[in-house]
């Protein structure tokens, strides 16, 4: 598929938005935690079950939204996923207990995902090499402001109002999207490309993708150098209200200083594309993150009590450094299976959510009344993304630094 420079602009728009509304169900609520728990009667534990219910649905969904779209295409899996996505959110807002909230917030979670991981595909089956890691930076600029934005809206929102509001902006949200997806996204995976509904043969390519060492390698190497930003994100209630000490309404100084930085580098890696090779970057990457752990590590054995903005400044260099690695191996996953894209690209959202799941559910609630306890674990992520990757670069099967056409790349099956 060809498409115009300005169509691409506003596919770019389109894809961001999609892949907002995840990052909206989670950000949204975190100052509205303390009501809902008043009103619901659940302690601080139980309210973070909110996250890791919806991210445990999340991931076992995304196991069936991109292999999905390759069998029926790409608009109809988005398209019904936002159906489903608005339904939940009705059925957020109107919960008066925690038993009925968590069902609903998983119904949430197996929808979630489809714009995500669905419009990673749609990217790549645009375009190819350096043009498809401009525009898969440019969508990742503009989602990189949902977790910035969305726990801002969540604060005015209640300041206007109970917390079921915040459910209904999302069901206003998701419909706007739903009308926008079903007028302007082009199906981008033609019938002739589709694979044919065949459970077994999925079944065999998932094993296939999956026992991959190579796909391993990069799958673990993004999902752990990003849950070392997702603790902090999973722990911003516990961490802007208590250790902070700042109201709901000032989740602005904990997101806003990490997303500025997550779209900076994505509007580096935009703009580095084809002039440095993907491999430099994410090396630039990795060296970023390790210096703001380091630092967040440094900051807390020098002050018994966080402050803003000190606390929150490493937060925007891991970000940026997390910015210019994702296009880079993400990519470089996609381009491993260019006939089945959308699994490939399920596998990998899979991989990342479920480690998300646990630092939400397991990590976050035993280590966020500690920034040295945070800052530590974060560290411990990253070496251990890092540690995948220089992995990876050492079998000398690094990212390619080239444009490459979908004739050129077939699965090998090599290791």
């Amino acid at each position: 598929m060809t498409a115009s420079a300005p169509n691409l602009r506003r596919l770019a728009l389109l894809l961001a938005g999609l892949a907002m509304f995840g990052p909206f169900s989670i950000d949204t609520i975190f100052p509205a935690f303390p009501v809902m728990g008043a009103d619901l009667g659940a302690d601080k534990l139980a309210m973070q079950q909110t996250i890791s219910v919806y991210l445990i649905a999340y991931a076992v969904m995304s196991l069936v939204h991109g292999p999905l779209s390759d069998i029926v295409g790409r608009k109809r899996v988005i398209l019904a996923g936002l159906v489903v996505f608005t339904l939940a959110s009705v059925g957020c807002a109107l919960a008066t207990d925690l038993v009925t909230l968590l069902a609903f917030r998983a119904l949430q979670g197996l929808s979630a995902g489809v714009g995500l991981i669905v419009g990673r595909a749609v990217i790549r089956d645009v375009l190819h090499g350096d043009d498809a890691q401009r525009l898969m930076s440019q969508v990742s600029m503009i989602f990189g402001a949902a977790p910035a934005i969305a726990p801002v809206i969540g604060g005015w929102l209640l300041g206007w109002g109970r917390w079921p509001l915040i459910f209904w902006f999302l069901v206003g949200f998701s419909v706007l999207l739903l009308l926008a997806t079903w007028r302007w996204l082009p199906e981008t995976l033609p019938r002739e490309s589709r694979l044919p509904p065949a459970p077994k043969k999925l079944l065999r390519d998932y094993a296939y993708i999956a026992l991959n060492p190579r796909f391993q390698r990069l799958a673990a190497a993004g999902a752990f150098n990003f849950a070392a930003l997702f603790l902090y994100i999973a722990s911003a209630p516990a961490f802007v209200l208590d250790l902070l000490k700042l109201d709901e309404r000032q989740f602005g100084w904990f997101f806003i200083p990490m997303i500025s930085g997550m779209m900076l580098g994505a509007f580096v890696s935009g703009r580095a594309a084809g002039r440095i090779s993907g491999k430099r970057l994410v090396n630039i990457g990795f060296a970023c993150s390790g210096v703001a752990v380091l630092a967040n590590i440094a900051y807390g054995a020098l002050v018994d009590q966080p402050t803003v903005p000190w606390a929150v400044l490493p937060m925007t260099l891991n970000a940026f450094g997390i910015a210019l690695v994702f296009p880079i191996i993400t990519l470089a996953i996609l381009d491993m299976y260019p006939r089945q894209r959308g699994s490939a690209s399920s596998l990998q959202a899979f991989t990342g959510l479920v480690l998300n799941a646990v630092v939400a559910g397991v990590l976050s609630p035993l280590a966020s009344h500690d920034p040295m306890h945070l800052a530590l674990l974060a560290a411990a992520f990253v070496l251990t993304g890092w540690v995948f990757w220089r992995w990876e670069t050492r079998r000398g099967r690094t990212p390619p630094d080239c444009p490459q056409t979908p004739a050129e790349l077939e699965p090998t099956g090599q290791m």
